[in-house]
């Protein structure tokens, strides 16, 4: 399995209407800064999504785990991190630590993805290749 050494961050705003009767983050925003922090990786490590579902495939989320560590409120600043996991299998690991201002991580979001032959409505065989094919910076996506 390959981790990359430091992950692709995205520094996000909590904003005041994502907030819950609790005054944290609601549970659905960390799904959502975390889909924002691994498109920007995407995009960062040269990847056009556009290009790639026009190419008929599409990038899917399997599971989603969310673990919840300290609250985040309205104002804060915080880092999402995205980090690639790969094995050899159809699917592949991308792991989110929400981390404030302080350093604090607040909450971690893992996914197990995979690469949809959008024709087919199959899993591609080696997502790897497929993902290191499109890529500028393949080493932002985790891959050498």
């Amino acid at each position: 399995m390959t981790v990359t050494a430091e992950p692709f961050s995205v520094r996000m705003d909590v904003r005041v209407y994502e907030i819950d009767p609790q005054l944290h983050l609601n549970g659905g925003f960390y799904v959502q800064y975390a889909d924002h922090a691994r498109y920007a990786c995407v995009q960062a490590a040269g990847v056009s999504v556009e290009d790639l579902v026009r190419g008929g495939l599409g990038p899917v989320n399997l599971e989603t785990v969310i673990k919840y560590h300290h609250e985040l409120r309205g104002g804060d600043q915080v880092d999402v991190t995205c980090e690639w996991e790969w094995g050899g299998g159809k699917t592949y690991r991308v792991r989110h630590a929400f981390r404030r201002a302080d350093g604090t991580v607040a909450a971690e979001v893992a996914h197990v993805s995979g690469l949809l032959d959008l024709e087919a409505r199959r899993l591609v065989a080696d997502p790897r290749e497929a993902w290191r094919a499109r890529a500028s910076r393949p080493e932002l996506l985790g891959l050498d």
